[in-house]
C-alpha cells in the first residue's frame, strides 16, 4: 500500500534552497525600509512652494522654454548667478540654469558648421533670408527649434570655428517672440560666441494635457492588469499582482523625487513611457511565477501539500529565468546609459531602477503576499470542528 503524502509528511518535498515564506518578514520589511526615502523626498517636493508636486516636473508637464548653450569658453560655478541676472533682466526670474559637461560629438559639430559657413557664406545667406521672410509673414516653419534657434544665432555672429568648452542649460518660463535672441546678445556681450545647441518651448495648455494623458495612461494600466490577471488566474493573485506594482512604482518615483531634490532632475513625457514600460516588464515577470504556482497547484494540491510549499517550490523553480532575464536587460540599459545620449540617460535610468525593482517584487513580494492571503483564509477553516 503506497503511502500517502500529508501535512506531517511535506517535509520530504524538495522545497528548494530558500524559503521565501519562513523570511516573509525579512523581504517584507526590506521593501518598505527602500520606500521610506522616497515617500520623504516626494512629500518633501509636495511641501515645497517652488515644486508643489510629488516630482521635479520639467517642461513637457508644466509648460516653460529649455534653452542649451554651447559656451566658447569655460564656464564656473560664479558664472551660474551671471547668467541668471540677464535672465532675470529679462523678465524670466526664477530661471534655473545648470552647466554640463561637452558631450561627445559636440565639439565636432559646433567646427563643421562654423567652417561650412566659413567657406560659402553666399550659399547659407539665402537660407537664413528665407527663416526670416518665414518668420515675418508667419508662415510655418519646417525646421525643428534647434536648426532655426542656430541659423538666427549667425545673422548677428562671425562664423566660429573654435571648440565648446561647457554647455549651459537653462529652464525659464515660457518664451516668445524673439526675447530668446536678445538673451543671447546680452550673454555673448559677456562670453564671446556662444552655440545655441537646443530649443524646446512648450505652452501651459499643452503641458497640462500632456500631464493629464500620462496619469489617465498609468491608471488605465493599472485597471487593465487588474482584470486580465483576475480573467487569467484569481482576484487573490491580481491584488498581490498590483501590490507588487505599487511597490515598484512608488520606488520608482521616490528615487526620482529623491534625485530632484539633490540634482535638479526633471521628469518629462519620456520618464511616463519609462513607468509604463517598468509596469510592463514587472507584470510579465510576476505572471511567470504565478503560472508556476497554478501549474504546480494541479499537480500538488490533491495530495494535500499546503500552498506554501508549493509557492516556495515554484519560485525556487523560476527565480534563475527571472533573474537571468532581468540581468540581460540591465546589461543593455547600463550599456545604453553609459554609451549613449545624453537625452535618454533619464529615460535609462529609470528602467534601470524599475526593473530591479521589479524583479526583486515579483519574486520576494508577489508570491510572499498570495501566500500569506492563502493561509488567512485556509485558517478558519482549519479550526471548524470535525463534523460525524
Amino acid at each position: 500500500m503506497s503511502k500517502q503524502i500529508t501535512p506531517e509528511t511535506t517535509t520530504t518535498i524538495n522545497e528548494g534552497p530558500l524559503n521565501l515564506y519562513k523570511y516573509r518578514w525579512l523581504f517584507i520589511g526590506i521593501s518598505l525600509l527602500f520606500l521610506v526615502p522616497g515617500i520623504y523626498f516626494i512629500a518633501a517636493n509636495m511641501m515645497d512652494p517652488q515644486i508643489r508636486a510629488p516630482l521635479k516636473l520639467g517642461i513637457d508637464f508644466k509648460g516653460g522654454t529649455l534653452l542649451e548653450y554651447g559656451f566658447s569658453r569655460h564656464v564656473s560655478q560664479p558664472d551660474v548667478e551671471k547668467i541668471k541676472h540677464v535672465f532675470d533682466a529679462h523678465g524670466y526670474a526664477g530661471s534655473v540654469v545648470q552647466i554640463q559637461e561637452p558631450r561627445v560629438g559636440i565639439n565636432k559639430k559646433a567646427v563643421e558648421i562654423g567652417a561650412s559657413q566659413t567657406e560659402s557664406p553666399k550659399t547659407e545667406s539665402p537660407k537664413v533670408e528665407s527663416e526670416v521672410s518665414k518668420a515675418k509673414s508667419g508662415a510655418p516653419e519646417q525646421k525643428s527649434d534647434t536648426q532655426t534657434a542656430t541659423v538666427t544665432t549667425n545673422q548677428h555672429q562671425e562664423p566660429h570655428t573654435g571648440e565648446i568648452a561647457s554647455i549651459v542649460s537653462v529652464r525659464a518660463k515660457h518664451m516668445q517672440g524673439q526675447v530668446d535672441q536678445e538673451i543671447l546678445k546680452d550673454l555673448e556681450s559677456q562670453y564671446g560666441h556662444i552655440t545655441v545647441l537646443q530649443k524646446n518651448s512648450i505652452g501651459p495648455a499643452l503641458a497640462k494635457e500632456l500631464l493629464g494623458n500620462g496619469l489617465l495612461a498609468l491608471v488605465l494600466a493599472y485597471i487593465l492588469i487588474v482584470g486580465y490577471l483576475t480573467y487569467r488566474f484569481q482576484f487573490d493573485f491580481a491584488v498581490c499582482a498590483v501590490v507588487a506594482l505599487l511597490h515598484d512604482t512608488v520606488f520608482l518615483l521616490g528615487m526620482f523625487a529623491m534625485f530632484g531634490r539633490l540634482f535638479n532632475t526633471e521628469v518629462d513625457s519620456l520618464f511616463i513611457t519609462s513607468v509604463l514600460t517598468v509596469i510592463g516588464f514587472s507584470v510579465h515577470d510576476t505572471i511567470v511565477v504565478f503560472d508556476r504556482i497554478r501549474e504546480n497547484l494541479r499537480v500538488y494540491y490533491t495530495k494535500k501539500l499546503p500552498f506554501v510549499t508549493i509557492m516556495n517550490m515554484s519560485v525556487n523553480q523560476t527565480m534563475t529565468r527571472s533573474i537571468n532575464t532581468s540581468l540581460t536587460v540591465l546589461l543593455t540599459m547600463l550599456a545604453l546609459y553609459f554609451f549613449g545620449g545624453e537625452t535618454t540617460k533619464d529615460f535609462v535610468l529609470a528602467i534601470i531602477i524599475g526593473v530591479a525593482a521589479g524583479t526583486y517584487s515579483s519574486i520576494f513580494n508577489a508570491s510572499v503576499l498570495l501566500a500569506m492571503w492563502r493561509n488567512r483564509a485556509a485558517a478558519p477553516q482549519a479550526l471548524k470542528p470535525a463534523t460525524a
